[in-house]
């Protein structure tokens, strides 16, 4: 993570904290949410929560995938900025 120096915008790997599209950040923290939800289960318990986090970290994946393409950028150096764009937001995802 740094800070351009000649626009001052804020920079995690090779994509701008600027270019990461809304939908990414809201697919990651509902992901996010859905594998904490996991902590405690057991049983049918967990096997329904692990479907639920599942299908929202799919939908992460596919929308990562769709957005790498079009943008013309790394598809991992993306997916690694929106994770630490969630994990680094002053807001806790879980909560």
């Amino acid at each position: 993570m740094a800070i351009d120096g000649a626009s001052g915008i804020l920079r995690l790997g090779s994509v701008h904290v600027s270019d990461i599209p809304e939908s990414l950040i809201e697919l990651e923290r509902a992901a996010e949410t859905e594998r904490v939800r996991l902590a405690g289960l057991s049983g049918e318990d967990y096997d329904a929560q692990w479907g639920r986090w599942r299908e929202a970290a799919e939908a992460l994946q596919a929308a990562i995938t769709a957005h790498a393409d079009k943008a013309e950028v790394n598809r991992y150096e993306l997916e690694q900025s929106v994770k630490r764009a969630v994990r680094h937001a002053k807001e806790d995802p879980t909560e």
